[in-house]
């Protein structure tokens, strides 16, 4: 009996739509790596209406000017750094941390100058914390 011999095929892998899978990968990433640049945004403050409320005898108010400088309950504070923030703010916390917290911040501060007074105030424990906001202009033709 003669049997006959069968052809062996060389086995290959086909790297073709390896290739293709990692070409498509890498289209994917740098297309959607062009996404993340970082933009400013224009933010406009928001105004509020309303009665104005009672001011408590005991409270300690922060405005935070134009040029990042601080002052708390009236005194303007020599340095505007977290240190010297923290010890005046350690000083208005020795009637309690209970009291109204009132931070007033002008249109032009930046917005690190009043994160650091909430933080600094939040750290000493102060738990009512409140933002004043301006009023909004009337029209002087009504």
């Amino acid at each position: 009996m003669q049997f006959r011999r069968q052809n062996r095929e060389d086995v290959a892998v086909n790297l073709t739509p390896l290739i293709d899978v990692v070409f498509l990968l890498l289209i994917f990433f740098m297309v959607s790596t062009t996404f993340t640049r970082e933009t400013r945004l224009d933010i406009t403050l928001p105004e509020a209406e309303g009665s104005q409320a009672s001011q408590p005898e005991n409270q300690v108010k922060v405005v935070v000017g134009a040029n990042g400088r601080y002052s708390v309950n009236g005194r303007v504070l020599t340095k505007s750094d977290t240190d010297t923030l923290r010890s005046v703010l350690l000083r208005e916390a020795e009637q309690g941390t209970d009291i109204p917290f009132t931070i007033t911040a002008d249109a032009q501060a930046s917005h690190q100058s009043v994160v650091r007074v909430m933080d600094v105030a939040g750290r000493i424990g102060f738990t009512n914390i409140n933002i004043t906001t301006r009023a909004p202009e009337q029209d002087s033709q009504s």
